[in-house]
């Protein structure tokens, strides 16, 4: 027997910024970031949800792109998006015939404006349109802005499971326009700020002090407050995917989702009721807590932890954690499974040792988890009494 190995390196630019009114004349930046070659087209997606906050985002669309030499706008397309568009491949079907019938080519462009599922969505159609056209996000929620719409997956659910359908693609740029973020409903802005936290603590233990210092400002929403902790969060996401040796998670360990095997199952157990940032929030305090009564985090850590999910208003506790299955095990516990099943090979959960710094490990207590879990009920319950 013969044969040969041939190594394949490919280099991907990532390129994330941050801007305000990206599409009005005045400002260059999307003009600075494409490239033409020839007659390229743009393609651009917008969420539906969008038009009450943003109902000239169109004609300035359309203005903007009337002014550029060597690009042509294809069209405008809205689209429903929310955690719905994942749930199904109607979205996806919906923007890949558009891809189709506009003539988006490897030499055009698909740009995407709208929150983190959204993105998923139309990112996967891209992705898989001609093998992979380029792609521009716009994320529009703090979510999105300050850690989905920076990574390099898109997909949908399927088979009841969090993102089975999916593709790994660098997008050709993101944009993260500061004028989208503040026009969020204020429960959805203050949600996505624990993806902040989360990447604070498994990142960056300063950006965790000053999330703690600053835990008012961000509660109430103050926009210079609320622009750094998204823009810090965003780089520290991107430099992890860009310089953590595992971009397209070929491991078994996955830092920056802390949290998220719970987190995923819970979306599920809730029917999606509880909001992805909601979700994450509760994976955060119960896998910190956990980490504490197994003697990895000093209690007093823990706590500052609890206390910075709690002052941003955030949950620490849901109902869906009281669901078992047949056997009388939580069913929250069969995340488990699945995200050891997502990443392949031995079952690896990220625990924190201080702020700033995570420890593998291979195995979950669960029991020691359930008294967790019991310990935030109690904590969520009596803070509910409180006001």
């Amino acid at each position: 027997m013969s044969g040969e190995d041939f190594n394949i390196t490919v280099n991907f630019r990532h390129q994330i910024r941050f801007t305000r009114g990206a599409f009005r004349a005045e400002n260059s930046l999307v003009a600075e970031l494409l490239e033409t070659r020839g007659r390229s087209k743009v393609l651009v997606f917008v969420e539906e949800g969008l038009r009450v906050f943003f109902p000239k985002l169109e004609a300035e669309i359309q203005s903007y792109f009337s002014d550029l030499r060597g690009l042509s706008l294809a069209g405008v397309e809205w689209l429903p998006g929310g955690e719905e568009a994942k749930r199904g491949d109607a979205v996806y079907q919906a923007a890949m015939a558009q891809i189709e019938q506009k003539g988006i080519d490897r030499h055009s462009y698909v740009m995407v404006i709208g929150g983190g599922a959204f993105l998923d969505v139309v990112g996967y159609a891209a992705a898989t349109g001609h093998r992979g056209v380029r792609l521009l996000r716009f994320p529009t929620t703090t979510l999105s802005q300050d850690d989905s719409g920076v990574g390099v997956k898109n997909g949908l659910n399927a088979f009841g499971k969090k993102n089975f359908i999916g593709a790994f693609a660098v997008p050709f740029a993101v944009v993260n326009d500061f004028c989208f973020l503040h026009t969020q409903p204020e429960g959805t802005r203050r949600a996505g700020l624990i993806e902040a936290v989360k990447v604070a603590l498994v990142r960056d233990g300063e950006f965790f002090t000053w999330m703690e210092a600053n835990v008012g400002k961000l509660r109430e929403l103050d926009e210079g407050a609320l622009e750094e902790a998204v823009q810090r969060s965003a780089l520290l996401h991107a430099r992890h995917i860009a310089q953590g040796g595992d971009p397209f998670e070929l491991g078994s360990s996955r830092p920056l989702d802390y949290g998220h095997w719970a987190a995923h199952k819970l979306e599920q157990l809730s029917d999606f009721k509880l909001s992805h940032g909601e979700a994450v929030s509760v994976g955060v305090a119960l896998d910190t807590l956990y980490a504490a009564r197994v003697g990895l985090l000093d209690e007093r850590e823990a706590e500052r932890v609890l206390c910075v999910i709690e002052q941003l208003a955030l949950p620490v506790w849901h109902e869906a954690l009281e669901l078992r299955d047949e056997e009388g095990r939580r069913r929250v516990f069969h995340g488990l499974e699945e995200f050891r099943e997502h990443l392949g090979g031995e079952l690896t959960v990220l625990l924190l040792k201080e702020a700033g710094q995570g420890v593998d490990v291979h195995e979950i207590d669960e029991m020691i988890w359930e008294a967790c879990a019991e310990e935030l009920k109690e904590r969520a319950l009596a803070l509910t009494e409180l006001g």
